[in-house]
């Protein structure tokens, strides 16, 4: 199948493109792969402290516990001292997290960790935008009805929110693809890693167009995506 590929591309191609298909099919599968746990971090983990930040925000059902208030105040500022990192700098201060995390330091494995933790503190606050724009008067109705807090949370909060939560995962889907791609830098692999390698460092323009045309194409492709499914979602 591959070899057909190259035939017909190379129709189109020049030959060194048309050779670098196979390295680029792999860079594709480490891109997604990097992506892939990233954004799995940061709807398992992030969602939820998104959820977090907003029901102990003031006026919110568990805004009135004990020691609420220093939970909220240690929390956003963990989130806004993880989103303040340039992602490069976050990507070189992980490294030895990412050891012993990942067992290595380079390759798409070892840059999901930094993308991860980039990742979470992104989405939870995500969350907790999309989560304040659903009407306080369906919240308050559904404590009036006696609903529990996790009832309120995943029948009324998220249910609520769901077009909301799908555009804020398709904009940090679009933002950490780009991300990814810085990876490459360190050797993290990828797509920019191959940009790199071939477009920067050996003066292939050709490449780097081609790896350019290819990220614009994976941009397009998640935000129509995204936008469909969140308009789907859209009751109102």
């Amino acid at each position: 199948m591959l070899d057909f590929i190259q035939a017909w591309l190379g129709t189109w191609l020049s030959p060194s493109l048309v050779d670098l298909l196979p390295e680029l099919a792999t860079a594709f599968g480490q891109t997604a792969l990097m992506l892939g746990i990233g954004l799995s971090a940061a709807v398992l983990i992030g969602g939820p402290l998104g959820v977090l930040l907003f029901l102990i925000s003031p006026g919110q059902s568990l805004s009135a516990w004990p020691g609420a208030g220093l939970v909220r105040r240690l929390l956003n500022g963990l989130v806004n001292t993880v989103r303040s990192f340039p992602f490069i700098i976050l990507l070189v201060a992980l490294v030895p997290v990412t050891r012993v995390v990942a067992g290595t330091s380079i390759g798409p494995l070892a840059a999901a960790v930094p993308l991860s933790f980039a990742a979470i503190p992104y989405f939870a606050r995500l969350t907790e935008q999309c989560l304040r724009d659903v009407p306080r008067g369906v919240i308050e109705a559904a404590h009036a009805m006696g609903a529990s807090e996790w009832q309120i949370v995943w029948r009324v909060l998220v249910l609520e929110a769901r077009a909301g939560l799908v555009g804020a995962l398709t904009v940090l889907a679009i933002s950490f693809l780009s991300y990814s791609a810085v990876a490459g830098v360190v050797g993290g692999g990828g797509i920019g890693d191959l940009a790199i390698r071939y477009g920067y460092y050996r003066f292939q323009t050709d490449v780097m167009v081609l790896t350019v045309a290819v990220l614009v194409a994976l941009v397009q492709i998640i935000q129509f995506g995204g936008h469909a499914l969140a308009r789907r979602l859209d009751k109102r």
